[in-house]
C-alpha cells in the first residue's frame, strides 16, 4: 500500500510538483504534434500511425486505449525516444524529443528487472548512472521502497517476488529518477485478474502520492477508465486518435466505482467507439 505519510528527503523536485499539482504550466508537459509512422514491408510502405496529436498537462493521468496491433506501443516507443517518427514531433516541457532521456521514465509489460540485483539495487540502478552520492542513493531508494510498500523486501531478488511485486519494483525504479513523464506500456497485462485490480488501485494511490504525469497505454477499457482523468481511443491501423473522453469521476476512487452508473456509461461510450471502427 502507498504510505501517504512518506516524505522524500532526496530533492526539492517532488515537493515542488506537489505544491504546483493543481496548476497547469503555460505549455503542456508532453505534446505530440502531427506524428506519422510507416515501416517498410515487402517493398511497400506500411503506415502504422496517422497524424497523431495529443497533450498531457502537469500531474495528469491519461490513458490511450485501443485494440492489439493498432500502434499504441509504437507511439509510446516514439515518445520514449526508442523509435523515430516518419514525420511530426514529440515535445517534453516544450523541448523536442530526439532520443531516450531521463525526463521520460518507462515501465513495460515485462518486468525488465535485473535478476542478479536485489530489489534495492534495481531501484538504485539509474541513480548510479547519474552518479548520485551514496547518501542520495540510499535516501532515494529508501523513500521509494516505502512508497511502493516493499521496504521489507529490499534485499530480496526478483525471482523471490510475485508478479505484482516485480512490477512495483519496476515502477519504483522508473520513479526514482524523477522523470517529467512516466510512460507505461500495458504494465499489468501479464497479471491475473485479481492481482491486476490490486495493482490498478495501487497505481492510482501512487499517482496521488507522487503527482507524476502519466501516459499509459492499455487494451483494457475498464482499466483505462478507472485510472485516468482523460482517455484517448485509438482506431485500428493506421492508428488514429478518433475520440478523446474526459473521465468525470472523483479523483479518489476505489474498485467499487466500476459498478457505478457513471462508470458504466463511460465504458459504453468507449466500447461503442472501439466497435464502430
Amino acid at each position: 500500500m502507498v504510505n501517504s505519510r512518506s516524505q522524500n528527503p532526496v530533492t526539492d523536485l517532488t515537493m515542488q510538483r506537489a505544491k504546483n499539482a493543481s496548476v497547469q504550466t503555460a505549455h503542456p508537459k508532453l505534446e505530440v504534434r502531427g506524428l506519422f509512422k510507416s515501416f517498410p514491408a515487402q517493398g511497400k510502405s506500411l503506415q502504422v500511425l496517422d497524424n497523431i496529436h495529443l497533450q498531457l498537462h502537469s500531474r495528469e493521468f491519461v490513458c490511450l486505449v485501443g485494440a492489439s496491433g493498432c500502434g499504441k506501443s509504437t507511439l509510446l516507443n516514439i515518445i520514449a525516444g526508442l523509435e523515430q517518427p516518419s514525420s511530426g514531433e514529440v515535445l517534453v516541457e516544450g523541448e523536442r524529443v530526439l532520443g531516450p532521456g531521463a525526463d521520460r521514465g518507462m515501465v513495460f509489460q515485462g518486468y525488465t528487472l535485473y535478476p542478479w540485483l536485489t530489489v534495492a539495487e534495481n531501484i538504485a540502478f539509474g541513480l548510479q548512472l547519474r552518479k548520485l552520492s551514496k547518501v542520495q542513493q540510499r535516501s532515494t531508494v529508501s523513500y521509494y521502497l516505502d512508497v511502493v510498500g516493499l521496504t521489507q523486501f529490499a534485499q530480496a531478488y526478483p525471482k523471490q517476488l510475485s508478479g505484482g511485486m516485480k512490477q512495483r519494483v519496476a515502477i519504483a525504479r522508473a520513479l526514482a529518477n524523477e522523470p517529467e513523464v512516466l510512460l507505461m506500456d500495458e504494465p499489468f497485462g501479464a497479471l491475473d485478474a485479481q492481482t491486476k485490480e490490486q495493482m490498478q488501485q495501487f497505481l492510482l494511490n501512487l499517482w496521488a502520492e507522487t503527482h507524476t504525469t502519466v501516459l499509459m497505454i492499455t487494451h483494457d477499457v475498464e482499466e483505462a477508465i478507472f485510472l485516468s482523468q482523460r482517455l484517448y481511443v485509438m482506431s485500428s491501423r493506421p492508428g488514429q486518435l478518433k475520440l478523446e473522453v474526459p473521465i468525470a469521476l472523483p479523483e479518489q476512487r476505489d474498485l467499487e466505482i466500476k459498478l457505478s452508473p457513471e462508470f458504466i456509461d463511460i465504458k459504453r461510450q468507449v466500447l461503442h467507439a472501439l466497435r464502430g471502427q
